[in-house]
């Protein structure tokens, strides 16, 4: 029988914001180009961490404007304008009220005395500006972005350097929540129990609040 949950991961984006993830598919619309393609050669696959320049960028081991130029180049020998500064201007303006009940869940979460971290694979030019979408201190005893930490998910050891900082919580007391299924598979292949949130947020809060 799994422990008690004593400590809740948390994503960013696609859990606290819109899931970039709909912003690729929904620029693929836009320009007439297969939705899944755009998420190959702008994120890469997902599922894993490889040398893809998207990957490379959330490791903190190349700049934002170069790993756009080889995404850029990516798209050109498919014909495809895979431009990840056109995918992000297409989801800006995009529905967020949803998400604050996400936020409300977070703080009830820490008003009960849960551990909490947010364990986000992000971008050192995008560090000032997230932190300023959500009150980060105040939810986060821990906040892990890997292109501080030099280490993305799906590799378990961005998992486990966040249970480490957490102080030592067994993967099995822990609950986490990520839009991307590949990173939930490769936390719960640590032990950790996962939850996939959708666009709709409501299976994940439903399922936030039957595990604790």
């Amino acid at each position: 029988m799994s422990r008690k949950i004593r400590a809740v991961l948390f994503d960013f984006g696609g859990v606290f914001t819109p899931s970039p993830f709909d912003g690729a598919r929904n620029y693929g619309a836009q320009i007439g180009a297969s939705p899944e393609r755009v998420l190959e050669l702008v994120f890469g696959p997902y599922h894993e961490d490889t040398d893809h320049p998207w990957h490379r960028l959330e490791r903190g081991e190349i700049a934002l404007l170069d790993a756009r130029d080889e995404i850029l180049e990516l798209g050109r020998a498919e014909g495809v304008d895979a431009d990840p500064f056109k995918l992000f201007a297409a989801m800006a303006g995009g529905p967020r009220g949803a998400y604050e009940a996400m936020l409300e869940r977070a703080r009830a979460v820490v008003e009960r005395g849960y551990r909490t971290a947010l364990v986000t694979n992000n971008v050192v030019e995008f560090r000032d500006s997230w932190r300023k979408m959500l009150p980060a201190d105040e939810l986060f005893q821990v906040i892990v972005d890997s292109s501080e930490v030099r280490m993305r998910k799906p590799n378990p050891a961005i998992f486990r350097h966040t249970l480490e900082l957490l102080g030592g919580v067994a993967p099995d007391e822990c609950l986490f929540l990520d839009d991307a299924a590949g990173n939930v598979a490769a936390a719960e292949a640590l032990g950790i129990r996962g939850v996939v949130v959708k666009s709709d947020l409501a299976d994940a809060l439903a399922a936030l609040d039957a595990l604790l």
